[in-house]
C-alpha cells in the first residue's frame, strides 16, 4: 500500500492549492453567501480539473478536496465529481459516458446526490415519487443522482416536469435544496446492476472524508497561527500547555480522517475491496472531524464565537459534514454489521 502521489495527481493538487488559495478568500466567501462562486468554478473547469478526475483517480479526487476544504470554497466539485462523473464513468452505460461526460467534465453540467436512500423516493408505474429534504449543491444541479428507496440509481433531470427544488439553508452553506419528485421518468444509470448504489455511496463517503480532512487542516492552521501571535500574561497562547494539547490532538484527528480517506481511496483505484474502508473514514471524518473544529473556534477563544470570522466557517463545514452521509454512531453500527457479515459481504 503506498499512498505517494503520482505525478498527475501531485501536479492536480498543486493547480487546486494555487486556485483555491487565490480566489476563495474569506472577502469573496462573505460576498457569496450561501451560494456558490461561480467565477471559481469557471477557472477550476477552464484548468481542467473536474476532467481530471477521471485520470487521477478517486485518491486524486481526495487530494483535491483537502484542498477546497482548507479553504472551504463554494463550488459544487465534491458533488459533481461523486454523483457526477465517477458515478457516470464507473457504472453507466456506454452511451450514457459519451452523452453525459463531456458536460461534466467541462463544468457545463453540475451533479447532485439525492444520498443515502432513506426510503423517501419510489418507484411507481416507472415513474419517481416522493421528497428529498435535502442535497447540497441541488441548486446550482443540472442532474441529480436520485437512489430510490429499494437502492435503484436514476439520473433526473432537474429541469424536467415533475420535478421541483426548493432552496434549503443548512448548516454549511451549500447552496441546498429540497427535491421534490411528482411522476418522473428518470434515467436508471447503467444497467441497473446490483451494488451500484453502494459502491456510488462508499466512493461519495472517502470523497468528503477527504473533503472534512482538509475542513479540520484549515480550521488547525488558523488556530495556529492565532496562538502563535496571540499573547496573553506576556507571552503566546501557544506556549500554555493546555493549548498545546489540545492543538496535538486536532493534529492527530486531522491525520486519522486523511490517513483512513487515502486507504480507502487506494483501495478504490486498486480494485480492491474497500466497503469498511470507507465506512472507517467516514466514522473518523463524523467523529474526529467535529472534535477538530470545535477545537479550532475554542483556541481562538472569543474571537471564535465570531460568526463573521474565517473559522466559524470551517465549524460549519465540519458539522454539516458530521452527519451528511451518516452520523458517527451510525456509521459504526453499519459498519459493525459489515464486518459481522464476513469477508464475502465486504468485498462488496
Amino acid at each position: 500500500m503506498d499512498f505517494t502521489p503520482s505525478e498527475e495527481q501531485s501536479a492536480a493538487r498543486g493547480l487546486a492549492a494555487r486556485i483555491f488559495g487565490d480566489l476563495s478568500t474569506h472577502e469573496r466567501l462573505t460576498a457569496v453567501g450561501s451560494g456558490t462562486d461561480a467565477e471559481l468554478w469557471k477557472e477550476l473547469c477552464a484548468a481542467g480539473l473536474p476532467g481530471a478526475v477521471e485520470e487521477i483517480g478517486l485518491l486524486g479526487l481526495v487530494l483535491l478536496l483537502e484542498e477546497q476544504g482548507r479553504t472551504t470554497a463554494q463550488v459544487p466539485f465534491a458533488a459533481t465529481c461523486v454523483y457526477g462523473l465517477l458515478a457516470v464513468a464507473e457504472h453507466g452505460t456506454d452511451g450514457q459516458r459519451e452523452r453525459l461526460l463531456p458536460g461534466l467534465r467541462d463544468g457545463t453540467e453540475v451533479a447532485a446526490g439525492a444520498f443515502p436512500a432513506r426510503g423517501g423516493v419510489h418507484l411507481a408505474d416507472g415513474a419517481l415519487y416522493g421528497v428529498v429534504p435535502w442535497a447540497p449543491w441541488l441548486r446550482d444541479a443540472t442532474q441529480v443522482l436520485v437512489a430510490d428507496a429499494e437502492r435503484g440509481l436514476w439520473i433526473v433531470r432537474t429541469g424536467e416536469p415533475g420535478v421541483t427544488v426548493v432552496p434549503v439553508e443548512t448548516t454549511a452553506p451549500w447552496s441546498a435544496g429540497r427535491l421534490v419528485l411528482d411522476g418522473v421518468r428518470g434515467e436508471r444509470l447503467g444497467n441497473g446492476r446490483p451494488g451500484a448504489y453502494t459502491a456510488v455511496l462508499a466512493t461519495a463517503r472517502t470523497a468528503f472524508a477527504g473533503l472534512q480532512a482538509g475542513v479540520c487542516a484549515g480550521s488547525l492552521a488558523r488556530a495556529v497561527q492565532h496562538t502563535v501571535t496571540r499573547e496573553q500574561f506576556g507571552r503566546p497562547l501557544s506556549t500554555n500547555q493546555g493549548v498545546l494539547l489540545r492543538a496535538a490532538d486536532a493534529h492527530m484527528d486531522t491525520e486519522a480522517i486523511r490517513v483512513t480517506a487515502y486507504e480507502a481511496a487506494w483501495r478504490h483505484d486498486a480494485h480492491e475491496a474497500y466497503a469498511a474502508q470507507a465506512l472507517t473514514a467516514a466514522w473518523w471524518g463524523s467523529e474526529a472531524g467535529k472534535r477538530v473544529v470545535h477545537a479550532g473556534q475554542h483556541l481562538h477563544g472569543g474571537t471564535g464565537a465570531d460568526l463573521d470570522h474565517p473559522v466559524h466557517r470551517h465549524f460549519l463545514w465540519g458539522r454539516q459534514l458530521d452527519a451528511y452521509l451518516g452520523c458517527g454512531s451510525e456509521v459504526l453500527e453499519e459498519l459493525g454489521l459489515l464486518l459481522a457479515a464476513g469477508p464475502r459481504e465486504e468485498a462488496s
